[in-house]
C-alpha cells in the first residue's frame, strides 16, 4: 500500500477501535454495580468483548501506519480531540434502562456494520469482523431482550426506557453519516458505507420498539463531529480514568 493509503486505513482502524474502546470502558463502569450478580457478570463480559475488539483494531493500525506505536500508545497517549469515536459511544451510562437502550441502538448498528466489514477487500479488517460478528449477535440478543422487558414491564421501567430512548435518539443519526475520510476507502471496497445500513437498522429497531411498546422519537435533533474529534465533555472525563495509570507511570506493564 502507498503511504497515503496506509495512513487512511490506519486512521479508519483507529476510529473503529475508539468506538469499541470507549463503549467498553463505559460498560466496565457497571462492574460490581449491576442490578444483580448475573447481569453484573454479563455486562463485564460484554465490556471485555468491546475492549478486545479495540485491541485488534489498534494492533492493526499500529502495524499499518509504521510509526513504531503500540496499541497502548494509541489508547493511552492521545487527548480527547485526537479520539475519533462517534459521540453516542461516550455518553455516561446513566441508569440501567439508559445503558440497555443505548446498547440496543449500538448492537443493531454493530452487527450490520460487522457483517458488511466481513466483505472488506482488506483481509485483516475482514478477519477482525469475522471474529467480532459472533460476539455482536449475542450482544444484540441480550440488549433486545432487556429493552423489551423494560418497555413492556412495570410503569416505572417503561417510563425509564422511554426517557432513555428520547435522550439518546438524536445521537443515533451520526452512526450513518459517512465521513470524508471514509469515501475513498468505500470506493476501494475497504470501508463500510454506513449510510447504507440505515434501512436495516430502522427495520430492526422498529421491530424491537414495537415489542417493547415504546414510542420511536421524532427525528427533530441530531449531533455529529465525533469523527472530526469533536466530543461532549464526557469523553475527557472518561479518558482521565482510562489513561491515568499509563500517564502517571509511562510504559508500566502488569
Amino acid at each position: 500500500m502507498s503511504n497515503e493509503k496506509n495512513n487512511a486505513v490506519a486512521n479508519y482502524a483507529i476510529a473503529l477501535g475508539d468506538d469499541a474502546l470507549v463503549i467498553g470502558q463505559r460498560l466496565a463502569e457497571w462492574c460490581s454495580h449491576g442490578p444483580f450478580l448475573e447481569e453484573d457478570l454479563a455486562l463485564s463480559n460484554v465490556a471485555l468483548d468491546f475492549i478486545g475488539r479495540a485491541r485488534m483494531f489498534y494492533q492493526y493500525a499500529a502495524k499499518v501506519e509504521g510509526r513504531g506505536r503500540s496499541e497502548d500508545d494509541i489508547a493511552y497517549f492521545r487527548d480527547a480531540r485526537e479520539y475519533t469515536n462517534l459521540m453516542i459511544f461516550e455518553l455516561p451510562i446513566g441508569d440501567f434502562a439508559f445503558t440497555m437502550v443505548r446498547q440496543l441502538m449500538l448492537d443493531v448498528y454493530s452487527l450490520a456494520f460487522l457483517e458488511q466489514l466481513q466483505q472488506s477487500n482488506d483481509q485483516q479488517l475482514s478477519a477482525i469482523a469475522d471474529k467480532a460478528v459472533k460476539e455482536a449477535r449475542y450482544h444484540l440478543r441480550r440488549s433486545a431482550e432487556w429493552v423489551i422487558r423494560l418497555g413492556d414491564g412495570t410503569a416505572e421501567s417503561k417510563q425509564r426506557a422511554q426517557a432513555a430512548l428520547d435522550e439518546v435518539w438524536g445521537f443515533t443519526h451520526e452512526l450513518f453519516e459517512v465521513h470524508d475520510s471514509e469515501v475513498t476507502l468505500i470506493e476501494q471496497g475497504i470501508a463500510v458505507d454506513r449510510a447504507q445500513l440505515k434501512s436495516q437498522w430502522d427495520s430492526k429497531i422498529n421491530q424491537v420498539l414495537s415489542q417493547a411498546t415504546l414510542t420511536r422519537p421524532e427525528d427533530d435533533w441530531s449531533t455529529n463531529g465525533g469523527r472530526d474529534g469533536l466530543h461532549t465533555e464526557h469523553l475527557g472525563q472518561l479518558l482521565s480514568e482510562l489513561q491515568f495509570m499509563q500517564r502517571a507511570y509511562p510504559g508500566m506493564k502488569w
